[in-house]
């Protein structure tokens, strides 16, 4: 089975609008270290999730949930940046912390559900479930440890 990463369904990526954000954008999540996800008006008028980070590209998303696990997996690996890996690349720091982050990544991707990720790994789409809560679980613990030392 064979997936292209590409930006065009469902999550594009772009030049970062932390700075002057489109004035139909909202705050949707606020994190620590200037780590945001906006509600944005498309062109189509649709509802659409821009994760945004210091020295990050920014990425938008069709859904609240992609976005937040998506910024889930970003704490997960203390921080990443996906410009330059290609099409089909993925982010070395992603790679490296382990199956259930590549997971919880994998589901982020356009046209990439829980079938699809457990067909790959050939395990049930509910143990699927359990790596992604595996990553929100620690993300949480991430930031919740770094408020505690003031780093918020």
């Amino acid at each position: 089975m064979t997936h292209s990463h590409t930006p065009t369904d469902d999550r594009t990526s772009d030049a970062p609008t932390t700075d002057h954000p489109t004035a139909s954008a909202e705050p949707y999540r606020e994190y620590i270290l200037d780590v945001r996800i906006r509600a944005e008006t498309d062109d189509d008028g649709e509802t659409v999730y821009r994760f945004e980070a210091p020295d990050h590209e920014g990425v938008t998303f069709e859904d609240a949930e992609t976005a937040t696990l998506y910024a889930d997996v970003y704490f997960d690996v203390n921080g990443f940046q996906e410009a330059g890996t290609g099409e089909r690349g993925i982010p070395p720091e992603i790679v490296q912390a382990g199956r259930d982050t590549l997971v919880a990544y994998f589901l982020t991707w356009p046209t990439v559900d829980e079938q699809w990720v457990s067909s790959y790994y050939g395990v049930k789409p509910e143990k699927v479930q359990r790596y992604a809560n595996r990553v929100r679980k620690r993300a949480q613990q991430v930031r919740e440890g770094a408020e505690e030392r003031g780093l918020a």
